[in-house]
C-alpha cells in the first residue's frame, strides 16, 4: 500500500504528484508504475500503446489503487491527446524509445523519430528523460549508431529547452538495467525473427537448450544494475527535484562489469541451478556482429558509468550483485517461459498428418 507523509533527503515534505508517464508499458515503465503504486500516494497516467506488462495495475486497476493509475492507449507520433495528457501532470517521465541493437541497422529512421516528442517542450513542466547515450558515436555509414546520436541530440534539445526557456529538467542515463520483464522471448511474446537485447537473447537461448551467441568472440565489456536499484534512483530524482533539476546522471553498477562471454557462462550457471538442467557440453558458440546483426553494425568495447554526480547529489549507489540479479531475473524467465517454449518448440517440429 502506498505510504503518505514522504520526505525527501532534506527533510522536506513530498506533495502528491500527478506523472504522466510515456512508455509505461515497457520494462522500465512497468517497473517504476509498480514502485509508484506501492511506495508513494503519486498518480500515474500511464500513456503506451500496449499494457501488457502493467495488466495487473491497469485492467482493471484493483479496488486499492482506483484513482491512482490510468492507461491511456496511444502512439506518441500522431495523438493529439499526449499534449493534453502532460498539461494534466506536474510531470512527464518519458520512456519511450526503441532501444534493442538488432533494430538500429534494420530501422534507423524509427529509432531517431521514437525519441522525440513535440509535446513536452513545456517551461512549466519539470521532465525527466529517459536517455541512453554513454556511447562515443561510430562512423556515419554504420547505422547502428542512429539510436545513440538521436540520445545525443534530444539531450541537447531538452538542454537548450532549459537554458532558453527555463524548462525544468532532468535526463537519465541508464547503463544496462535489466531484471524480470525485459524485452521479450522470441515466438512466445514478441516477433519470431525478432533479436531481443543481451539479456532476452540468452535467456532464449538458455529456454531451448541452445547454445549462446557470442557476437565477435563476446570480448565487449559492459556493467549491469538490478532494475529495482535503478529505479529506487529514478524515484529520488522525482522527488528531489531541487538536487535534480539541470542535470544528467548516470545509472549503473561499476561493480558489476564483466565481458559479454563472462555474462554468458555466469548465465549458463545461474540457470542450470534454478532449472534443474545441466548446461550443454558446449554452452556457448562464436557469430560475427555481422551475420548476428546484418550489414553496418558496430559497438564500444567498454562502458562503464561514472557515479560522482548521482552520489554526491542524491546518495545513491546500486545495491545487487550481477549474480544475485541473474539468479532473480532468470528466476523468472524460467517460471514465466518455460513450458510457452517448449509448446512452440513442439509445435515448429511437429510433422502434419497425411
Amino acid at each position: 500500500m502506498a505510504s503518505g507523509g514522504r520526505t525527501d533527503l532534506d527533510g522536506a515534505a513530498v506533495a502528491p504528484l500527478t506523472i504522466c508517464v510515456i512508455g509505461a508499458g515497457g520494462f522500465i515503465g512497468s517497473h517504476l508504475c509498480e514502485k509508484l503504486m506501492a511506495e508513494t500516494p503519486h498518480v500515474v497516467l500511464a500513456v503506451d500503446v500496449y499494457c501488457d506488462k502493467i495488466r495487473h495495475l491497469v485492467d482493471p486497476p484493483p479496488p486499492h489503487l482506483a484513482g491512482r493509475i490510468s492507461f491511456h492507449r496511444l502512439n506518441i507520433k500522431n495523438d493529439s491527446r499526449l499534449e493534453g495528457l502532460i498539461k494534466m501532470a506536474d510531470l512527464t517521465i518519458n520512456l519511450a524509445a526503441i532501444c534493442t541493437p538488432a533494430d538500429y541497422n534494420t530501422r534507423p529512421l524509427d529509432t531517431i523519430y521514437s525519441n522525440f516528442i513535440d509535446a513536452q517542450q513545456e517551461p512549466e513542466f519539470y521532465v525527466l528523460t529517459e536517455d541512453e547515450s554513454p556511447c562515443i558515436f561510430g562512423p556515419i555509414v554504420k547505422q547502428r549508431w542512429s539510436y545513440a546520436c538521436a540520445k545525443q541530440l534530444i539531450e541537447r534539445l531538452v538542454f537548450a529547452e532549459g537554458a532558453e526557456n527555463g524548462l525544468e529538467f532532468t535526463i537519465v542515463r541508464p547503463f544496462n538495467w535489466i531484471g524480470p520483464r525485459m524485452d521479450f522471448i522470441p515466438g512466445v511474446d514478441g516477433p519470431s525473427e525478432g533479436v531481443p537485447r543481451v539479456l532476452a537473447c540468452f535467456s532464449n537461448n538458455l529456454l531451448r537448450r541452445e547454445p549462446l551467441k557470442l557476437v565477435d568472440g563476446g570480448e565487449s565489456q559492459r556493467t549491469f544494475v538490478y532494475i529495482k536499484d535503478a529505479i529506487e534512483a529514478v524515484l529520488l530524482m522525482i522527488e528531489n527535484p531541487a538536487r535534480a533539476n539541470g542535470h544528467i546522471f548516470n545509472v549503473g553498477n561499476p561493480d558489476n562489469e564483466v565481458t559479454v562471454r563472462e555474462l554468458a557462462e555466469m548465465m549458463t550457471e545461474v540457470y542450470a541451478k534454478v532449472s534443474g538442467e545441466p548446461p550443454l557440453e558446449e554452452p556457448v558458440i562464436d557469430v560475427s556482429a555481422k551475420e548476428f546483426y546484418g550489414e553496418g553494425y558496430d559497438d564500444s568495447d567498454k562502458r562503464i558509468p561514472d557515479m560522482t554526480l548521482i552520489n554526491k547529489q542524491l546518495g545513491w549507489n546500486p545495491k545487487t550483485p550481477l549474480k544475485d540479479l541473474l539468479e532473480t531475473t532468470l528466476t523468472y524467465q524460467h517460471k514465466t517461459y518455460k513450458e510457452a517454449v517448449k509448446t512452440q518448440m513442439c509445435l515448429a517440429t511437429a510433422t502434419p498428418s497425411s
